[in-house]
């Protein structure tokens, strides 16, 4: 795979061990290339600013900033950055908080080398990357009363079904024949129909629902 089209990975996590297990997994694929370490999350933020990864591994409990806070600067400093959290953390008050935050996935550390490797392929493709774990207490955070999703229009359902097949918004558009303020338009509105603020809890909760098919 040529070097343009890696992807470039970054890990967070405030244990060494840990860093160099990941990364010796990382340099045994050539699809994947590490870009940074950082052992904390006011290093995450340094190190994304200056390397740009297409997604960072993130742990959740680190000393000093953790990994939410950190996910929420990130994003708000690199919007194109994405955050795959990788934790041992099972407490859904902890996966609400991170999903709040933005993040694109969640997973256990106990996941095997082949689940945590699909993980960072589907975050950095723009997939959810989610585990039963994630999944169920994201269905807390976003349950309404009524039926979220039942008053989309059939324009909302199209554009909801591109984006859970993991399409960008200039994909999108193209696929639409719009322009990308009209894609931006319905995601906004998908959004707030869904009770949702960010691409990974609308993906999860139409599949979860089945709202596309």
């Amino acid at each position: 795979m040529s070097l343009e089209h890696r992807i470039r990975v970054a890990i967070v996590d405030d244990h060494a061990v840990v860093r160099s297990g990941l990364a010796a997994l990382l340099l045994a694929y050539r699809d994947l290339e590490l870009v940074g370490e950082a052992g904390d999350g006011v290093e995450a933020i340094r190190l994304c600013g200056q390397v740009r990864p297409d997604v960072v591994l993130m742990d959740l409990v680190m000393p000093g900033m953790d990994g939410v806070a950190a996910c929420q600067a990130i994003r708000s400093l690199c919007p194109d950055v994405k955050v795959l959290m990788l934790t041992s953390c099972r407490e859904t008050a902890s996966v609400k908080r991170a999903l709040l935050a933005g993040v694109n996935g969640y997973v256990l550390k106990d996941v095997t080398p082949a689940e945590l490797l699909k993980a960072i392929r589907d975050t950095a493709a723009g997939h959810a990357a989610l585990d039963r774990v994630a999944t169920e207490a994201l269905i807390q955070v976003v349950t309404r009363t009524g039926s979220p999703g039942g008053d989309l229009t059939d324009r909302e359902r199209e554009v909801l079904a591109l984006l859970v097949a993991g399409l960008s918004n200039p994909a999108i558009a193209q696929r639409l024949v719009v322009s990308r303020s009209t894609v931006k338009f319905h995601l906004s509105s998908i959004f707030g129909k869904l009770g949702v603020s960010t691409r990974t809890e609308a993906v999860a909760l139409a599949m979860q629902r089945h709202l596309v098919s």
